[in-house]
């Protein structure tokens, strides 16, 4: 079992930064290819960014591409979100999630995710 526990959320003002942060447990986790997804009050989720199993590859939704960046720290089995300009419209839990494949590129696809975090809110205030 996979346990995902993400942090660093909060509110922030328009044009502000957040840093979050998806610690796994279990020794597997550089196997994997991990994603960041979010959803906003009445909308369906959405994926944000995802990186590879190595780090060597990522890639990002087209509303979040240049303001944000995923890394990961396979060391400390933790994947991260950079959030820079932040926007109202960003507003939203956001979730981590490990792709079900090992040695992937990471799925923009929800449902090619298994285990997925219990998420943390981000407020953005315009």
């Amino acid at each position: 079992q996979v346990q995902l526990v993400e942090s660093g959320g909060g509110l922030v003002q328009t044009g502000g930064s957040l840093r979050l942060s998806c610690a796994a447990s279990g020794r597997t986790f550089s196997l994997y290819a991990m994603g960041w997804f979010r959803q906003a009050p009445g909308k369906e989720r959405e994926f944000v960014a995802a990186i590879s199993w190595s780090g060597g590859y990522t890639h990002y939704a087209d509303s979040v591409k240049g303001r944000f960046t995923i890394s990961r720290d396979n060391a400390k089995n933790t994947v991260y979100l950079q959030m820079n300009s932040l926007k109202p419209e960003d507003t939203a839990v956001y979730s981590c999630a490990r792709d079900r494949n090992a040695y992937g590129l990471g799925s923009t696809a929800s449902h090619e995710y298994d285990y997925w975090g219990q998420g943390t809110q981000v407020t953005v205030s315009s």
